[in-house]
Parts: structure tokens; C-alpha cells; sequence
């Protein structure tokens, strides 16, 4: 069967056991007791900046398919590009960006934009170096994504479109990392994704002005050389539906 349309039966599917699923009281919903024939594990290679969200609809997505794991690899979207494009056994690809997508179009012939992004300015709780505006960024000890990672990418447009040069103290190979540092206090800020603050009391953002002008679109697929495909496409169609929509909602990613 094509793959898409595949992933139309799998949505379809998904469709069905959300309108059906209801708890009892053992907590199990109508949809795991009914019985997935789906089986084995889905490796799902995910940009770093998706691990909350796609941690949450993995395990949801696990509740409805009792006899599916899904193992999620997190990183730059560039590193799992490389990776896939030689050979790593993935099943699903979920890139921050369109452009890293292209670069697997041999083994993601058919992606699907699910979500959307925008950068922010994380500082240290408290803002010791009062950054403000992307120019502060020039002046404090600040880090980065490097450009060739989706953020990277992103954080350079916006720069160049505020007229602001930045020398990082370090060019990080996904967003966590970036994050990471400036929770620790190794840097005064980062550019982030607006996601990657959310719910977190160690930093604070800062909504630079233009960013609404630089957008990252996230797309996924399932590999066409998929060592589980139907899995796959199951939890590509999951992504797609409304919960995890809802999920992906929730941890602050706009609509594609």
C-alpha cells in the first residue's frame, strides 16, 4: 500500500480509538483493551527540541498500542539527518526544520509539517546581565546553536535581521545544550526555542522583537526503509491527530 496512504488508515484508526477510548477503573482505556495488532519497537529519531512533548506522546501513544515501545533518540536535527543518510536503522523522522528533512528525500519521500516554532532569549533566573533585546546579546557572554543546526539557522536569520553581529562563547550542537548552559550559568543568555522554557523556574525569556518573522516548520515522516512500518506510520498518524496535537499544544508549539 502507498505510504500515504497508509498514514490516511493509520489517522483513521487513531480517529477511532480516541472517539471510543473511555476509562475504567482500572485505569486501562477501551482502546488498549481492545488490542492493537500493532508489535515490536518504533525508533523515533526526534530534534532535541521535541523530547518533552514526544516523551508525553509516547507514552500515550504506548497505552494505546500495549505491544509497541517506542524509542525515542534525541539530537540535532543535522546529527540525525547524517545519521539516518548512512544507514542508522530509524523508523521515524521528526526534523525541527524543513531543510534537514530535504537532505533524507532518498529515505523521507512523503513528510508531514506538524507543528511550528519561534525563538526566545533565555537568560538565568533573575537576568544578572539584564539583557533585554537581541543587541544585549553583543555585549554578554552568550552561546548559541551552531548554524547548521535548525536553531542555529534560525537564531542567525534573526540576528541578521536586527542588525545584531554576535561572537558565541560556544556553538552547541542542538537547543538543550544552548539551554543547558545558560540554566547553569555559563552564559549570561542563549537563543532557545520558545518551547524549550516552557514550565521551567531556572530561566527566564525574553521575546525578541522580529521573531515572529522566523518561523521554524517541524515535519516527520516515516523512512522508507522502516524496520517497522506499519508502527511507524501509526505513530506519525498519532502525531498528527488531535491529542497529540493537544500535547504538542500544550508544551507551546503553534499550529503548522
Amino acid at each position: 500500500m502507498h505510504r500515504s496512504l497508509r498514514l490516511l488508515a493509520a489517522l483513521g484508526a487513531i480517529a477511532l480509538l480516541s472517539g471510543c477510548a473511555s476509562p475504567d477503573p482500572t485505569g486501562e482505556t477501551a482502546a488498549s483493551a481492545s488490542g492493537s495488532s500493532l508489535s515490536g519497537t518504533v525508533e523515533v529519531y526526534a530534534a532535541a527540541s521535541l523530547q518533552r512533548s514526544f516523551d508525553e506522546i509516547a507514552a500515550a501513544f504506548e497505552q494505546q498500542n500495549p505491544g509497541v515501545t517506542v524509542s525515542p533518540v534525541y539530537d540535532g536535527s543535522s546529527t540525525l539527518a547524517t545519521q539516518i543518510g548512512e544507514g542508522a536503522p530509524a523508523d521515524v523522522f521528526a526534523s525541527a526544520d524543513e531543510k534537514n528533512m530535504a537532505k533524507v528525500v532518498a529515505q523521507a519521500p512523503d513528510p508531514q509539517v506538524f507543528a511550528a516554532n519561534t525563538l526566545v532569549i533565555a537568560v538565568p533566573a533573575g537576568n544578572s546581565a539584564q539583557v533585554s533585546a537581541l543587541a544585549d546579546l553583543a555585549r554578554v557572554t552568550a552561546v548559541l546553536c551552531a548554524p547548521e543546526v535548525p536553531c542555529g539557522a534560525a537564531s542567525q536569520t534573526l540576528l541578521s535581521n536586527a542588525g545584531v553581529a554576535v561572537t558565541p562563547a560556544s556553538s552547541e550542537q542542538n537547543v538543550t545544550a544552548v539551554l543547558t548552559k545558560v540554566a547553569a550559568g555559563e552564559a549570561d543568555a542563549g537563543l532557545v526555542y520558545a518551547t524549550d522554557v516552557v514550565g521551567r523556574d531556572d530561566v527566564e525569556a525574553i521575546v525578541p522583537a522580529g521573531a515572529d518573522a522566523v518561523v521554524n516548520r517541524y515535519p516527520i515522516a516515516t523512512l522508507a526503509d522502516a524496520p517497522n512500518p506499519a508502527a511507524a506510520d501509526a505513530f506519525v498518524a498519532f502525531v498528527l491527530s488531535d491529542e497529540g496535537q493537544k500535547i504538542l499544544a500544550d508544551a507551546g508549539f503553534r499550529a503548522p
